[in-house]
């Protein structure tokens, strides 16, 4: 995955100041959010001191921000909305993330929301038991092991948020890219594939939610899609890739 750069730049708007200095911003942000070198940004205001105001944007790189977007003719038009204010500007510096993230226990994980290690063992049971009995799917899974099902329940364990334990029994993305190659997936045969574990995951009990499901559903789609790709004669495998973490929201486009 891409590393981005992270932008921060503070400011310090006098109180009578500050309608106009948002009403610019929110005029600037339409050409941010053009801007191809731009992931996301956010304008804060300090609680504890309303003049002051940290604006965060994500780039795809610092050298995408300052030759890509800063040569563009969007940074014109941006530029001309908050040149008013860089006078106040009392920091601005580019920042690289560290491995140090995560997130609080405010929001549950999926995996946890779906009912833990037990849930995704009673999906996968129930969904092999299906595809095993499936014309259409039992030739690709002919010679099944019978740990495969707790294998894929790991995946979807760490996948959802849960326990590394996948990547530490059987390894990172790259290991189960590996067992598709060769495969030659058939969309008939993802499109049954995606129906029989959303079968399963209600005979399983895992919840019906809206948001939950919408969700599970996503990365669904996301994994089966990548399936048929890396299945097919033309896949070239990607490097060494620690397992995806899917959350309650969506991922930015798939980069090998």
């Amino acid at each position: 995955m891409t590393a981005h750069t992270v932008e921060y730049i503070r400011y310090r708007i006098p109180e009578e100041r500050s309608a106009e200095f948002l009403a610019a911003y929110t005029r600037a942000a339409s050409y941010l959010a053009e801007a191809p070198q731009c992931v996301d940004y956010e304008l804060a205001r300090c609680e504890d001191d309303f003049e002051h105001y940290i604006l965060r944007i994500t780039w795809t790189s610092t050298k995408d921000h300052l030759e890509g977007f800063r040569g563009s003719e969007l940074f014109t038009e941006f530029f001309a909305e908050i040149r008013p204010y860089v006078s106040n500007i009392e920091e601005m510096r580019h920042y690289t993330p560290t491995t140090v993230r995560g997130t609080g226990a405010s929001v549950p994980t999926l995996y946890a929301w779906a009912g833990g290690a037990e849930a995704f063992s009673r999906l996968t049971e129930v969904f092999y038991e299906k595809v095993l009995a499936d014309d259409l799917l039992a030739p690709l899974f002919e010679g099944l092991a019978p740990e495969h099902a707790e294998h894929v329940a790991l995946w979807l364990g760490e996948v959802f948020g849960g326990p590394p334990a996948y990547s530490e029994q059987q390894g990172g993305h790259g290991h189960m890219v590996a067992k598709h190659l060769g495969k030659g997936i058939t969309e008939p045969q993802r499109r049954r594939w995606v129906n029989l574990i959303q079968d399963a995951a209600d005979e399983a009990g895992l919840p019906t939610d809206a948001e939950f499901r919408s969700a599970f559903l996503a990365y669904i789609e996301w994994g089966t899609r990548l399936a048929v790709y890396f299945s097919g004669p033309d896949a070239v495998p990607p490097g060494e890739q620690p397992v995806p973490r899917w959350n309650w929201g969506a991922v930015p486009p798939y980069q090998p």
